[in-house]
């Protein structure tokens, strides 16, 4: 019972934490008017959930953290065949790749990578595990009520609505790629683009310093005066904030510690796996809501910081591919990108296994000290 009851509590935390940095990822990118085609708390898999403004929010087959599908973030050049593909692809409806390369006179490499990249961008939606060749579709368009409102104000006709893979017209092939390539990641600027890579971040430290305004100034602790008596105090809310980034600090400079030889292996030993999180995560849970405040704050924290690294996949190792980029004008290609992704993959793999060890000889074994 034990063991299901940390698995429960690890999977809460986790989960809730993961999902509030996708929901800063989200909330970024909606506020630079980027597409988000996904929303989901779980990972990527089987869903239920419903569609709204263009962005399908659920639940997946296994709920453990979340994800936000950010359009444009694919590395690599543009395909340069991608405004004729998108106007073939919308007049036909439905095609497949062979149709596609036939309209525009291209191979049907090129048509299946700017078909891809288009997936990607959440401007056609591409094959099912049902559809028996490579068919991509047109997406289905619903005006908003306030789109058919303010055109029937200003006496325009009301938008067309089309259904999943019909064709429709295209009058200006440039202007419909241009407005696909507006609500792309990759057409926004560098700060933008940075700022949506550490929004996330920005996320899980808000939300820890919330947790520390909320246990020190409304509910209190407990302190040791100089004569030895315990007194009840609040603190106020800038003496909460600053006790929350004194925190922050603490957890940046052991953090940084992985990189200086002469601390990197204490550091690695007094981390913990997520085998050590779901052990302590019993404690505090049932040490009551104090403890659960401290320990959503303190994992909270460790998760917006350690994605901070500048090793891909994580926001940080982005961020530094943003930079490279900002200062060379070249542009990182998917097979660097990817190597370097895989690289630091295999290096958080060999940290899972140390910390994995550590903590099963802690926690399970009690011989570690």
């Amino acid at each position: 019972m034990d063991i299901v009851l940390m698995i429960l509590y690890a999977t809460i935390v986790l989960g809730f934490l993961v999902f509030i940095h996708e929901g800063g990822h989200y909330l970024a990118a909606r506020a630079f008017g980027v597409r988000v085609t996904e929303f989901m708390l779980g990972l990527p898999g089987p869903s239920v959930g419903f569609t709204r403004a263009g962005t399908r929010f659920g639940v997946t087959a296994v709920p453990l953290g979340g994800y936000a599908k950010v359009c444009g973030m694919e590395a690599g050049e543009m395909s340069p065949h991608l405004e004729q593909v998108l106007a073939a692809l919308y007049r036909r409806g439905t095609a497949n790749m062979e149709d596609i390369a036939a309209d525009c006179g291209i191979t049907d490499d090129e048509a299946f990578d700017a078909l891809d990249e288009l997936a990607e961008w959440g401007s056609v939606v591409g094959p099912t595990k049902k559809d028996q060749y490579n068919t991509y579709r047109a997406p289905a368009v619903r005006p908003a009520k306030k789109q058919i409102a303010a055109a029937e104000a200003a006496g325009r006709p009301t938008p067309a609505a089309f259904e999943l893979g019909e064709a429709r017209p295209v009058e200006n092939p440039h202007d419909l790629f241009e407005s696909e390539y507006r609500q792309q990641y990759r057409s926004l600027p560098f700060w933008k683009r940075s700022v949506i890579l550490v929004a996330g971040v920005a996320m899980n430290l808000l939300f820890a310093i919330l947790l520390f305004i909320v246990w020190l100034c409304v509910i209190g602790m407990d302190v040791q005066t100089a004569a030895g008596e315990i007194v009840h105090v609040n603190l106020n809310p800038l003496q909460a904030i600053q006790f929350g980034f004194m925190y922050i600090g603490a957890v940046v400079q052991a953090v940084a510690g992985l990189f200086n030889p002469a601390t990197a292996a204490q550091t690695v030993s007094d981390s913990a796996s997520i085998i050590g999180i779901a052990a302590m995560s019993k404690d505090f849970f049932e040490a009551g809501l104090v403890s659960i405040l401290q320990f959503f704050a303190m994992i909270s924290v460790s998760l917006g910081v350690m994605n901070l690294l500048p090793i891909p996949p994580l926001d940080g190792g982005r961020l530094v591919v943003e930079v490279f980029q900002k200062l060379t004008r070249k542009v990182v290609s998917t097979r660097a990108l990817n190597y370097l992704s895989a690289a630091g993959m295999l290096l958080f793999l060999g940290f899972f296994l140390v910390m994995a060890n550590q903590d099963i000889q802690r926690y399970v074994f009690g011989n570690w000290g």
